[in-house]
């Protein structure tokens, strides 16, 4: 039987429904209708997400013609395995509205599917008392038949016991009536329903995901920047951090390119146009004579040193991710090997990249228009590959805007049909339409405009962005306060406070946030020149050395973690729910909750460290399950304070100078629940 339903407008589906009965592929006597199905995208077109071990509740509108009982049951399975299907039944939880729940308990591509049909016996069970005046005696032969036909179906003890049942319905009387309304004969019905004329509704697709798809917190390091003054850091310097990183909290290790580097068109010191002796050049200018985007640059190490990294980091359950950045040097081994996947102008010079006014000459793009692009595509997957097979599961990709939707498409789903634990960040700082279809090529987690909004209702606007129109069904907000290529004006010569604030919204805002490393530790609030959102002395131009200062805000990153840790809000998929507050305009909250709301925080932060802001900050206490009446407490995960709440107003106060910033991260606690 051809799916004929499963979303989208009523007539829609009725109307498949017709054609495919003209057609013959499905019988004109199936009468339910399937519509609304939920969840689902685009129609079925691209995949839900989901993580392994999580419950999916999935609902539908069952309706037919007349009165009779409708029945509708959930199917699921992993996608192309030729598996069975599961099968479980849907409850009738509100007028037509079917609903019922799975939960995927292995890794990769899943399918779902409703389907429905009229319960001839339910309809009969649910009708027979009602039929006063009438000649018991026949209804009760009508049951009989019923069940019989169903004895007929099924097999072993059920047979028996059916055929049991259909004997007492056909000899009546009071046990007849008995038998009618027993329990078990309900059971033994639903079990062996003849399904033959049953609507079936769409396949839809779900990936299914690991935790960290969803949920975990990033730090990126530049391995160059972690030697002793003046020398080369190497992917050993990176094992010996491990501890320290880990000590903070933080999941993923992330590293920028960690390939050779070209010398044609070498950057300089603060993306100077000419490098000068010495200067080590940008690492996203990928290639040179030791190799290309499977090779090592030599001063890190060998592949020895980055397995081995791999298992220090698998030790500590944590990932090493890399940066996927899909550009040449020009000196890369491609350009001589495949100079078809690039771009040569009139003159027979390559192409460099370019941003107008922005000049990239050390770096040369791929031409994904290229005749060859389909042995492109295949190159450039077989290095997510390469790593992969080497113990990657996490990739950042850099500008993935720029290259087609669908080569990302297929190098994630080949990749993930492969190694589908794997995860996916998106780089894109671009318009709407844009990160949404990366989300359905198959990114996991995408940057956000995070790094630019400061005031209540631009943290607002960003927070709910991502729980509009479904987005969270298929990518998850990342919040960085800054990255390697920006320092925004609101961190440009700050101090503690603000690096500290901006810290706790994108750690609590989101479920999945990161942080740029020592940089950001350090508090670097220099910009290369006015007007510049790049760092001044970048470590993406020059080698860098972190001598710490012992005033660093690693405690504070540290604590965030530990509260993210200690709050499975904090790391639920759920937007933020923002809250009203009554105050000069300064303030800002918002609630977190999980799911099942076993647990609650409600955020308050002073968006202007530099001054004390109070106000009152309204609390949903219906959406907690609090009595209006009730006093409860809320637990800074912060610095451990407790405050007892009562009412839906309570007021709250920041001043700048307190130890992890102008912001309360506070759990919710019942004081007798």
């Amino acid at each position: 039987m051809q799916p004929i339903a499963g979303g989208g407008m009523l007539t829609r589906a009725a109307g498949e429904l017709a054609e495919a009965a003209i057609r013959g592929e499905v019988s004109g006597a199936s009468r339910v209708m399937i519509d609304a199905v939920t969840p689902q995208l685009d129609a079925g077109a691209t995949a839900i997400k989901r993580i392994v071990g999580e419950p999916v509740r999935v609902e539908a509108q069952l309706f037919a013609d007349g009165h009779d009982v409708i029945a509708g049951a959930l199917r699921y399975r992993p996608a192309g395995s030729g598996a069975p299907w599961h099968e479980v039944p849907m409850t009738n939880v509100a007028d037509d509205t079917f609903a019922a729940t799975f939960t995927p308990d292995t890794l990769g591509r899943w399918e779902y599917q409703v389907r429905g049909g009229i319960d001839q016996f339910g309809s009969w069970q649910h009708a027979f008392p009602r039929r006063a005046g009438e000649d018991a005696a026949l209804n009760l032969r009508i049951g009989a038949e019923l069940v019989q036909d169903a004895a007929s179906r099924a097999s072993g003890s059920d047979s028996e016991a059916l055929h049991a049942f259909a004997a007492r319905l056909a000899a009546g009387g009071d046990d007849a009536s008995v038998a009618a309304a027993s329990e078990d004969l309900t059971r033994l019905m639903r079990a062996t329903r003849d399904t033959s004329l049953d609507t079936q509704g769409a396949v839809l697709p779900m990936v299914v995901n690991r935790e960290l798809a969803r949920t975990g917190s990033w730090y990126e390091v530049f391995p160059r920047s972690l030697g002793a003054p003046g020398e080369h850091g190497t992917l050993r310097d990176v094992i010996d951090d491990l501890d320290r990183i880990k000590g903070m909290g933080f999941d993923v290790v992330y590293l920028p390119p960690i390939h050779p580097i070209g010398d044609t068109a070498r950057k300089g010191a603060n993306n100077a146009v000419h490098a000068v002796a010495g200067d080590p050049g940008v690492p996203y200018a990928i290639g040179s004579a030791a190799g290309g985007h499977t090779a090592l640059h030599p001063q890190l190490g060998t592949m020895d040193d980055f397995d081995a990294l791999i298992a220090a980091a698998r030790e500590r359950d944590m990932d090493v991710a890399l940066d996927l950045a899909f550009q040449a040097s020009p000196d890369h081994p491609w350009i001589a090997e495949h100079p078809e996947w690039f771009k040569w102008r009139p003159d027979g010079t390559i192409q460099h990249a370019e941003n107008p006014p922005k000049q990239y000459q050390d770096v040369v793009p791929f031409d994904f228009e290229s005749p060859h692009w389909p042995q492109l595509w295949d190159g450039l997957t077989d290095t997510i590959e390469f790593w992969a097979d080497r113990g990657v599961r996490a990739f950042r990709v850099d500008n993935p805007h720029t290259k087609p939707f669908g080569f990302w498409e297929y190098a994630i789903g080949r990749v993930k049909a492969k190694h589908p634990d794997t995860v996916f960040l998106s780089e894109a700082f671009a318009r709407p339409n844009i990160q949404d279809n990366l989300g359905k090529a198959g990114f996991d987690q995408t940057y956000t405009y995070f790094p630019w909004k400061t005031t209540p209702s631009e943290l607002r606007e960003v927070g709910e962005h991502y729980a509009a129109d479904g987005r969270l069904e298929y990518m998850t907000p990342s919040h960085w306060p800054t990255t390697h290529d920006i320092l925004p004006e609101n961190l440009q010569g700050a101090g503690r406070d603000t690096f500290a604030l901006r810290a706790t919204l994108a750690s609590t805002m989101s479920p999945t946030w990161g942080n740029y490393g020592p940089a950001f530790e350090e508090m670097l609030n220099t910009p290369a020149a006015k007007g510049s959102i790049e760092f001044l002395d970048s470590e993406k131009y020059q080698l860098r050395h972190w001598a710490r200062s012992g005033n660093d805000l690693s405690p504070v990153l540290a604590r965030l973690n530990e509260a993210r840790a200690a709050s499975p809000a904090l790391r639920s998929a759920a937007t933020p729910r923002f809250l009203d507050v009554r105050d000069d305009g300064r303030l800002v909250s918002f609630l977190r909750s999980t799911p099942d709301g076993s647990d609650h925080a409600i955020v308050v932060a002073n968006t202007d460290p530099s001054s004390t802001a109070a106000g009152m900050v309204h609390v949903p206490l219906d959406e907690l399950g609090i009595a209006r009446d009730e006093p409860f407490d809320v637990v800074d995960l912060l610095d451990g304070s407790t405050y007892r709440w009562q009412g839906a107003d309570n007021y709250v106060e920041l001043a700048p100078g307190r130890e992890f910033g102008p912001a309360h991260v506070l759990q919710v606690r019942r004081i007798n629940g």
